[in-house]
C-alpha cells in the first residue's frame, strides 16, 4: 500500500496516564508525537511549525486549556486543535468551537479508535489547508503573466517565450486547441510590451461572415454596401499604436487573406469602398486551432500570408499533457467563483483533485473552469468533493480494462501508476468489506491487517465514508461528568 505522510501531533495533558495512553494510540497509527504535561511548556512547543494537530486537556494548572487554545490559534491559526475533558458541558463545548477548536473528546474514551479517527480527520483538514496555501503561493509567484497559470515545464517554456517576444514588434502566431488560453497569451504579450498603454483589440475571425469581417477589420465608407449609412473605422485603425489579436485566423476567407497580407506588408489598410489607403502602426498576433501548414499545402490558406504570420510561433500544450497544472488552475478558478457566488468554499478534497487531475480535458482549461464553477455553485461544504463534480468523474481511473488503462496514457508513468494503484486498493477494500458484510473486524482478519491499521486504510481511501458519525453524548449518569453533545466532524 502507498505510504502517506503522518501528521505531527502535540499532546498536552497534566494527567500522566492519559498523556501516555493518547501518545501510544497515535504512535501506533504512525503519527510523530510530542507529549508534554505542562500547559505553559505546551504553548512554547505549539510554535514549532512542524506541528499539525494539537490535542490538549481543558483542565490544567497554571494555564487553562481554553486559554491555551486561544493562544495557539492566535499564533498559528492553521493548526487544528482537539480538546479533551472529563467534565464537559454544552457551554464549554460551544465555547471551545467558537475559540477555534476542531473537535471535542470526552474522557474516558469510548474506544481508542475515537481518538485516532478524530486526529486523522483533523490532520486531513490541516493538509487541505496546507495544499491550498501552497497553491496560493504558486499563483502569486506567476502573477507577472496576468491570467496565464502553470508550473509545468511546458508552460514555463511558454512564459519564457512570452517574456522574450514581448519586447519585439514581430508578428506572433499562437497555435493550440480550443480552450487552451490563446487570447490570454496574446494579452500577456501586449501588456508586457512597449505598446501596453495603447489599445488591445481582439476579434474572432470565425464568428463573422466574409462581408462583415472585412468591414469590421478594415472599416468602410458611406454607401459601399447596403446598410453602410456612414463612414466607419475598422479594428486595425482602432488598434493603431497597439495590438490586434486575430483569433481563428485559419477560418479567414481567401479574399480577406489578400487584404490581411497587404496590412502586414505595407502597414496600411483600405476601407471597403475607399480608394485611398490609411497608414496604421499595429502589431499583429494571430491564433488558430487548425494546422496552418497543412491548410497551406491543401490550398486553403495563402502561403505568403502563412510566412508573414509565422515569424514567431508559440505552441500551447493541451491540458491533458500537463496534468501537474490542474491543481493550480482548479484552485485559481475556485477562488474566482467562490468570490462571485459569495460562498466560503476554500478547498478541494484529495479525491476530487485526483479525479480532476486524471481527466482528459478535451475542452482544456475552459472546460476545467466550467467544472469548477459548477462545483462551487452545487457544493454545500467548505471543500469541493467528487460528488460535486459532473457525472462520470471518478476519484481515480479503473485500471482493469484496456479502455480504462488507455485513459491513463496521457499522464507521466509515475503518476499513472499511482492513480492505478489507488484505484486497485480502493476496490480491494470495498470488495473485502462487502464480502464480510461490512464487519470491519472480520474484514481486517481476512486481509491479515491489524484492526486499527485496517480502519486507517479505510479512512485513507475513503471507503467507509467521508465523515465520522456523530458520537453519542454522555448521559447524565456517566462517570465522565455532565453530558456534552457530539460535535459533527468537519471535512
Amino acid at each position: 500500500m502507498n505510504q502517506v505522510k503522518r501528521a505531527k501531533v502535540l499532546v498536552v495533558d497534566d494527567d500522566s496516564v492519559v498523556l501516555k495512553a493518547v501518545t501510544q494510540i497515535l504512535q501506533r497509527e504512525g503519527h510523530p508525537v510530542v507529549a508534554i504535561d505542562d500547559a505553559v511548556e505546551g504553548l512554547a512547543a505549539a510554535k514549532d511549525p512542524s506541528i499539525d494537530v494539537v490535542v490538549l486537556d481543558i483542565k490544567m494548572p497554571h494555564l487553562s486549556g481554553m486559554d491555551l487554545l486561544r493562544a495557539i490559534k492566535a499564533d498559528r491559526p492553521d493548526v487544528e486543535v482537539i480538546m479533551m475533558t472529563a467534565f464537559a458541558t454544552v457551554e464549554t463545548a460551544v465555547e471551545a468551537v467558537k475559540a477555534g477548536a476542531y473537535d471535542y473528546l470526552t474522557k474516558p474514551f469510548e474506544n481508542i479508535d475515537e481518538v485516532s479517527l478524530t486526529v486523522a480527520k483533523a490532520a486531513e483538514r490541516k493538509a487541505l489547508k496546507d495544499r491550498t496555501r501552497a497553491l496560493e503561493e504558486a499563483l502569486t509567484a506567476r502573477s507577472q503573466f496576468e491570467d496565464l497559470i502553470g508550473q509545468s515545464s511546458q508552460m514555463r517554456a511558454v512564459f519564457k517565450l512570452v517574456e522574450t517576444v514581448s519586447h519585439s514588434t514581430a508578428t506572433v502566431l499562437i497555435q493550440g486547441e480550443s480552450g487552451t488560453g490563446k487570447e490570454l497569451v496574446a494579452r500577456a504579450i501586449h501588456y508586457r510590451s512597449a505598446r501596453r498603454d495603447k489599445p488591445f483589440v481582439a476579434v474572432n475571425c470565425s464568428a463573422l461572415t466574409e462581408t462583415l469581417l472585412e468591414s469590421e477589420l478594415f472599416g468602410h465608407v458611406k454607401g459601399s454596401f447596403t446598410g453602410a449609412t456612414g463612414n466607419k473605422k475598422g479594428l486595425f485603425e482602432a488598434a493603431d499604436g497597439g495590438t490586434i489579436f486575430l483569433d481563428e485566423i485559419g477560418d479567414v476567407p481567401p479574399a480577406t487573406q489578400v487584404r490581411l497580407l497587404r496590412v502586414l506588408q505595407e502597414g496600411e489598410v483600405k476601407r471597403v469602398g475607399a480608394n485611398e489607403p490609411v497608414k496604421v502602426d499595429v502589431r499583429v498576433i494571430a491564433a488558430t486551432h487548425v494546422d496552418l501548414s497543412r491548410a497551406k499545402e491543401q490550398g486553403k490558406f495563402r502561403e505568403d500570408l502563412f510566412y508573414r504570420l509565422n515569424v514567431i510561433t508559440i505552441d500551447l500544450p493541451p491540458l491533458r499533457d500537463r496534468p501537474e497544472d490542474v491543481p493550480l488552475l482548479a484552485h485559481h478558478f475556485l477562488k474566482v467563483y467562490a468570490a462571485k457566488a459569495d460562498k466560503k468554499v476554500t478547498g478541494i478534497s484529495p479525491r476530487a483533485m485526483e479525479a480532476l487531475t486524471c481527466n482528459r480535458w478535451t475542452g482544456n482549461v475552459r472546460e476545467l473552469e466550467n467544472v469548477i464553477e459548477r462545483a462551487v455553485v452545487l457544493t454545500a461544504n467548505d471543500a469541493i468533493d467528487v460528488e460535486d463534480l459532473p457525472p462520470g468523474f471518478q476519484a481515480a481511473p479503473q485500471a482493469d480494462s484496456a479502455v480504462e488503462v488507455f485513459s491513463l496514457a496521457h499522464l507521466p508513468y509515475a503518476q499513472a501508476k499511482r492513480l492505478a494503484m489507488r484505484a486497485f486498493e480502493r476496490r480491494y477494500l470495498s470488495a473485502l468489506l462487502e464480502k464480510n458484510n461490512h464487519n470491519v473486524s472480520s474484514a481486517a482478519r481476512a486481509a491479515g491487517v491489524d484492526r486499527s491499521n485496517f480502519r486507517r486504510l479505510l479512512k485513507q481511501y475513503e471507503v467507509a465514508g467521508r465523515s465520522m458519525k456523530p458520537r453519542s453524548p454522555k448521559g447524565p449518569d456517566s462517570d465522565n461528568g455532565p453530558g456534552v453533545p457530539a460535535l459533527e466532524a468537519v471535512s
